[in-house]
């Protein structure tokens, strides 16, 4: 058998059973694609990574993030939650102030900032490539009826839009929280609407928590993944979003606390960070805290190796 050790971390969250979870394997090498898919399966959490050597010597890692069901080029919770583990397991040495190291990802080089105290991380924070916005959707009552809701609960004053910042998510503002409690996602239609992302992110401007400023869902069942409770991915698009539809006020900076997986039971608080000027955005950074759960090992048969 060969033995591989993973390591269970609840990311934005500063504690246990909050956040999203994630499972990390410190050493992927010699794991195939397949492999690698099956075991993120067999976990069942909205991602799993596998940290490897880097292409290119003048990055730190490479980082590889599955789904249960595909592959990702970027996601936030896995950078962040990633990142925090090669800091506990001495990967990467504590620094004074804010050290910087380099993942490679699917959409390139990920650049990755660690605040330290008393030599433990205590605030990780990634930059993602600049944004894409893409055409307004304009069949309101189609999308209401994907997440069961009335048309008139979705806002008419700000569009329904995709918005990537490496990987796409249909952003769709909501009016209230009551009604973003009442969202119950309706596979049937939206594989008859075919919306061009397989994430569709809500959020209403009404928050639950001090020191939020949005409330935000993720639903993405169409990719295994039914509901998450921190997306970090959709998050720097959310922070552009609001920058490029005037929804939040900010000189050449937005900061905004983004609270999600409320619903689940699991409360997340993602910080973004957009640097702007006017409605062009410069910058794309989103950060939280992590928690560490634990560690184990997965047994492989020797069919499995190499």
């Amino acid at each position: 058998m060969n033995s591989r050790v993973y390591h269970l971390v609840d990311v934005f969250t500063d504690r246990a059973f909050g956040g999203n979870p994630l499972a990390v394997f410190l050493d992927g090498k010699g794991m195939s694609d397949g492999l690698m898919q099956a075991i993120a399966k067999e976990f069942n959490l909205s991602e799993t990574t596998f940290v490897l050597p880097p292409q290119n010597p003048a990055n730190d890692f490479r980082v590889r993030i599955f789904t249960p069901a595909a592959e990702l080029p970027m996601a936030g919770h896995p950078t962040v939650g990633t990142t925090f583990v090669l800091t506990r397991a001495g990967l990467v040495r504590p620094g004074t102030g804010r050290t910087t190291i380099t993942l490679e990802e699917g959409v390139g080089p990920i650049p990755v900032a660690i605040d330290w105290k008393n030599s433990e991380p205590s605030f990780i924070e990634m930059q993602q490539p600049l944004p894409e916005f893409g055409s307004p959707i304009e069949n309101r009552t189609a999308i209401a009826e994907m997440l069961s809701l009335e048309p008139g609960a979705i806002r008419d004053d700000l569009p329904i839009q995709v918005v990537s910042c490496g990987v796409p998510f249909l952003f769709v503002p909501v009016k209230t929280l009551e009604a973003i409690r009442r969202i119950r996602f309706r596979i049937e239609v939206a594989e008859r609407l075919k919306t061009p992302a397989g994430n569709t992110f809500v959020f209403t401007m009404e928050t639950e928590f001090p020191g939020s400023g949005v409330h935000s869902r993720m639903l993405a069942p169409l990719l295994g993944v039914a509901e998450d409770a921190a997306t970090g991915g959709a998050s720097g698009p959310l922070g552009c979003y609001l920058v490029r539809h005037n929804v939040l006020a900010s000189a050449d900076e937005l900061r905004v606390v983004s609270e999600q997986g409320i619903e689940m039971g699991r409360p997340s608080f993602l910080h973004i960070r957009i640097r702007h000027a006017g409605d062009e955005i410069t910058a794309v950074h989103v950060g939280g805290s992590c928690c560490y759960m634990g560690s184990g090992q997965l047994e492989l048969p020797e069919m499995f190796n190499g």
